[in-house]
């Protein structure tokens, strides 16, 4: 059986990946190692945020599926719960926290790092005001105000919402380095490639003369989600290269991890690499990845790496809930019947998927969105009714609507829908809240999310 290794990065869209045709030098370490590699350039991930995407990649079911993606269900399987059960030793290491244990992501881990316990030195500090003072009271709202007006003027970032690459690659060779038993499955996550961008200096040297200082890129940050329509074309420039300098960095990281892995385990590990989402720089009016399904936040790079001659590329269409069966196949384990995904290893020969189904739900307000990606066509459904339907083969910018034009088309992928709907209702169930602390609350929010 075969030591697994799977990395995912959070935000990566594909088209600022080497192996996918980008002019700048980002993945030097990676597209060597998709050289030798399967690698799909039509993968798609199936939500257009972490949280709804994390059920498709961890237990290859959709996220609206077993009551939603507030928590894992019971009654999904993670992949590293199948591996366990199979007598792999499985680690996990991340710093999101969407994907903690509250959330059910821990399940099928020996041992699991979230981050929630060792936050950081400045995020404690920040966390110290909100625990020990009245948040009605008067020196809270003060402290609070001094806190946001300090990095939104002077760029401080008072406390990191993640744990940078290098120390989560660190603590993942820890635990390897521990470990003798074999099999062996291992889950890293890296950050670094969500906002906040704040590269090291020497990672943006490769795109930039002058590095940004963390204040200044904070500061930016801020002005990019809370200003975006007043970001001038330089300071357009200057988000991309602190982005791309960011997956340098992670690509630098992710190099050093699989490099001591394939040295110190004894047998070649399978090596599967993704993202969870892409990220929009204006290609649609805004900055980040909210609620859309433009392809910039659900199209992701995907390689599977077997050290075996299983190589080449593939622009077959493939989904983000076809990489748990993938590793289970990897592993030669039988997959549950939940799993909805098909192993990449029949994609030349046995492949039937004919589209990718995103999704995403307001968890406050149950408002739902859909969108239905095919070879040559985009269709988007909101709650509203509101529809959106584009010739990817015509229009792979996604500009022109033909909604209104193209009625056979639309009728088609409406039905598609619906059927998707009927299996959403079969499954449903009602899972609770999730209760968080005022800390995890506060360092969600310092990513962006609404909690």
């Amino acid at each position: 059986m075969r030591d697994i290794v799977l990395v995912t990065v959070d935000s990566l869209r594909a088209d600022h990946v080497g192996w996918h045709g980008y002019d700048r030098n980002t993945t030097p370490n990676l597209d060597q190692r998709a050289a030798s590699a399967q690698t799909f350039t039509s993968a798609f991930a199936h939500a257009c945020s972490t949280r709804p995407s994390f059920p498709s990649i961890m237990t290859s079911s959709y996220a609206l599926e077993y009551g939603g993606f507030e928590r894992l269900s019971s009654k999904r399987t993670t992949i590293a719960e199948l591996l366990e059960e199979a007598e792999y030793e499985t680690a996990g290491f991340h710093s999101n926290l969407y994907l903690s244990a509250d959330f059910g992501y821990d399940r099928g881990f020996s041992r699991f790092f979230d981050s929630k316990s060792d936050p950081g030195t400045l995020a404690k500090l920040r966390q110290e005001v909100k625990t020990h003072l009245d948040s009605d009271g008067h020196l809270y709202g003060f402290l609070q105000q001094a806190f946001n007006a300090t990095e939104k003027r002077a760029g401080i970032e008072l406390g990191s919402a993640y744990i940078d690459a290098e120390e989560i690659t660190d603590r993942a060779l820890s635990w390897a380095s521990s470990t003798s038993s074999n099999p062996r499955f291992l889950w890293v996550h890296y950050m670094d490639v969500h906002h906040p961008y704040v590269p090291p200096a020497e990672h943006q040297r490769r795109f930039r003369d002058e590095p940004v200082t963390d204040r200044d890129a904070v500061q930016l940050r801020r002005k990019m989600l809370e200003s975006p329509e007043e970001i001038t074309d330089q300071e357009f420039n200057t988000l991309i290269d602190l982005y791309d300098s960011e997956i340098a960095y992670v690509d630098a990281q992710v190099d050093r991890l699989i490099e001591t892995l394939q040295t110190e385990w004894e047998n070649d590990p399978v090596i599967a690499f993704t993202a969870d989402h892409g990220e929009e720089f204006l290609d649609h009016g805004g900055f980040s990845h909210s609620a859309t399904f433009h392809d910039e936040v659900i199209h992701v790079p995907l390689l599977v790496g077997t050290g075996e001659e299983e190589t080449g590329e593939s622009d077959n269409l493939v989904g983000l809930m076809d990489l748990a069966p993938t590793l289970a196949d990897k592993a030669d384990v039988d997959r549950p019947g939940t799993y909805r995904g098909q192993p990449l290893s029949q994609v030349e020969d046995q492949w039937n998927r004919s589209e990718v189904i995103a999704e995403w739900t307001d968890t406050d307000t149950d408002d739902r969105r859909f969108a239905v990606r095919t070879t040559n066509w985009k269709y988007i459904r909101e709650e509203n009714g509101d529809e959106q339907l584009y010739d990817l083969t015509a229009d792979p910018d996604e500009m022109n609507d033909l909604a209104t034009e193209t009625l056979d088309v639309l009728s088609d992928l409406r039905e598609t829908l619906e059927d998707h709907l009927v299996t959403l209702d079969e499954s449903r169930e009602d899972l609770g809240d999730v209760e968080m602390d005022e800390e995890v609350r506060q360092r969600l929010r310092d990513l962006g999310y609404q909690e």
